[in-house]
């Protein structure tokens, strides 16, 4: 397996091009099983989770072409399902991704039949589907779970309904309302989730033909269709990538310009940046990022959905935090799991307690260089994020945990200064 080595202290200068956001990519990757008519896709990034998800389409019969391969701004994606010859998402793709049982929704609203196995990916929590599997139910599918598969039954078609989700979810919001667009009548999907990439499916969906009042509000009111066409669409900017980056100028130092990145969608990272004494600024095109000469102060966050502090960023910011002036409180709320980089920043000298959901952080004057491993996609970035700022050099293995959501992040972190590589296995 291939891993990363950094050499850290020094800082950052230059420019960073925000690419596709892989979060919006997927969901509308899996939109093209509504229809039979081609739906292209721009700005679609080069990561694991896209060519997963790629040969799980295949696998249902949807026709994919890809286009501008080797543009730096990603790539675009022809997809097509003309004739939907599965309805079976297998254990063996769906394990490797969450995003995976996305495939759900469309297919049960589209073939009146889906066998979706239950998901797997990062080890951050249970993240359970009930949520999906009830709101599907609410539209009139009849489900059971066997043999570790979710199945799904509507042979005479979805009909509207109203569904009030007891909790903010991403994912079955995301389901619900790409499958409530064939269902009859209308659906209305309160509580829901309202992270930007939502929005940018919803788009997507209206440019097929669907008919949706309330984008990017918590109540959502589709009115459904018989049937959609193809659009084009470009998928929105990475706030996570983008928000990543920032992290990275922050705790290196220097500074740096996020191009394509709309500071709205971070609006409560760039609070507790500027509290910590960062400096954020919009400019033309996209943010930049800034700190000189002087330390971090700490700053406690709590993770929360769209608009709170991403669940995304959370072991990005617990980085920086330790590196700190004082001690900062950061408390998780969305995945139970998500302070398993704890131990490895640790190994770098990092003074961090865990108490159940918060971990405190008190800050040291500076990080040691060391091996660590990666066990989750964001936790994999923030020890690339302690390296930079580390005494030394630090080798993070297991990196194929980072490319399932980051493309080509050394090259992008070695052009604005910063001395790292892979190293092949």
């Amino acid at each position: 397996m291939d891993s990363i080595r950094i050499e850290g202290g020094r800082p950052l200068y230059g420019a960073i091009h925000v690419g596709g956001a892989k979060n919006a990519a997927l969901k509308l990757m899996c939109a093209a099983l509504l229809t039979d008519q081609p739906l292209v896709l721009e700005r679609v990034p080069r990561l694991a989770d896209i060519r997963t998800l790629e040969v799980l389409l295949a696998q249902h019969g949807v026709d994919i072409k890809v286009e501008d391969a080797a543009n730096p701004q990603g790539q675009r994606l022809i997809l097509q399902a003309g004739e939907i010859t599965s309805t079976t998402a297998p254990y063996d793709l769906v394990r490797r991704m969450r995003a995976s049982v996305l495939v759900l929704g469309p297919l049960v609203a589209r073939c009146g039949t889906a066998d979706v196995s239950l998901p797997g990916g990062c080890a951050i929590g249970a993240r359970p589907v009930n949520l999906h599997i009830e709101g599907l139910r609410a539209l009139g599918a009849e489900i059971d779970i066997e043999g570790g598969y979710i199945r799904a039954r509507a042979p005479k078609g979805l009909t509207g309904a109203i569904v009030r989700f007891p909790f903010v979810s991403v994912g079955a919001t995301e389901n619900l309302l790409m499958a409530a667009t064939l269902a009859k009548g209308e659906t209305v999907l309160e509580n829901a989730a309202r992270e930007p990439e939502i929005g940018d499916l919803a788009h997507c969906l209206v440019k097929m033909g669907a008919e949706i009042e309330g984008i990017g509000t918590d109540r959502l009111r589709i009115l459904g269709k018989p049937s959609l066409g193809g659009a084009a669409h470009k998928v929105m900017a990475d706030r996570i990538e983008g928000g990543t980056y920032a992290l990275a100028a922050a705790i290196a130092g220097g500074k740096v310009e996020l191009i394509d990145l709309p500071a709205e969608h971070l609006g409560a990272m760039i609070d507790a940046l500027r509290r910590a004494g960062v400096t954020v600024e919009a400019n033309g095109t996209g943010t930049i990022v800034r700190r000189e000469n002087n330390r971090i102060s700490g700053v406690d966050v709590i993770t929360e959905p769209y608009p709170g502090f991403p669940t995304d960023l959370q072991a990005q910011f617990m980085t920086l935090m330790t590196i700190a002036e004082g001690a900062a409180m950061v408390t998780e709320t969305i995945f139970e799991n998500r302070f398993m980089h704890v131990p490895e920043l640790a190994r770098m000298g990092a003074n961090i307690t865990v108490h159940h959901a918060s971990a405190l952080v008190r800050g040291v004057p500076k990080l040691k260089g060391a091996p660590v491993m990666a066990t989750d996609l964001r936790a994999s970035v923030s020890l690339v994020l302690a390296g930079l700022a580390a005494e030394g050099e630090t080798v993070v293995s297991r990196v194929y945990h980072l490319d399932r959501g980051y493309e080509r992040v050394e090259e992008k972190l070695s052009a604005c200064g910063a001395r790292i590589e892979r190293i092949a296995a």
